[in-house]
């Protein structure tokens, strides 16, 4: 659900990709799986007519959240599958507490709790997604531990909640990260991020087996 350009896509699985957006649809890849343009309230397949169902930083752009976890329960022979944000666990992180609070309110309130997803998918659990300091995906935390990344305008070109803040915010904040750098206060205050391995940034995975 959601399926974007492609990026979360297994390349092992025979795969249906529904996402609701052209433009994204005309970003995909040539050799990606085919896409279907509808979105995950109204899902266009039978009932169980694929073993999973797998939805992957996209909850935040759901109309209704319910309704769409009822719709991938109902195609899903065995599991669904979700990755999601905690949010009380990503405000505590260095780049959203100290530069850039205002993500809470423009992006990461869309989330859906934690709580709300377990108690919405049949006999789900919740574990944590520790996040390697050289993870590859430019998602918005991904560069806990590599501060200066966030001062590449072509990293952050490919993470929405830098293109949904004003930009007089983001260039307040990328300014004062800089000048933090530049003056050493960023790695007096988190420098030993930069020789930790993993971080919990809030990245949450969540199972729900509906056989």
């Amino acid at each position: 659900m959601g399926a974007g350009t492609g990026s979360y896509e297994p390349d092992d699985r025979d795969v249906i990709a529904i996402e609701p957006s052209e433009v994204m649809i005309a970003q995909r890849p040539a050799d990606a799986a085919p896409a279907i343009k509808a979105t995950a309230e109204a899902l266009p397949l039978e009932d169980k007519s694929v073993d999973a169902a797998l939805a992957v930083l996209t909850l935040q752009h759901w109309d209704d959240v319910e309704r769409g976890l009822g719709e991938m329960v109902r195609v899903a022979q065995r599991r669904v599958v979700l990755v999601t944000m905690d949010i009380a666990v990503l405000a505590q992180l260095w780049l959203i507490r100290d530069y850039v609070p205002e993500t809470l309110p423009a992006h990461a309130a869309g989330f859906p709790s934690i709580k709300r997803l377990l108690g919405a998918l049949p006999g789900a659990t919740a574990s944590q997604m520790p996040v390697p300091r050289d993870c590859t995906d430019g998602f918005m935390a991904a560069f806990w531990g590599r501060p200066e990344a966030y001062l590449d305008p072509h990293i952050r070109s490919g993470t929405s909640p830098w293109h949904q803040l004003p930009p007089a915010v983001v260039t307040r904040a990328l300014g004062e990260l800089q000048d933090d750098l530049e003056r050493g206060e960023w790695d007096r205050r988190y420098g030993h991020l930069r020789q930790q391995s993993t971080l919990d940034v809030g990245l949450r995975l969540i199972r729900a087996e509906v056989q």
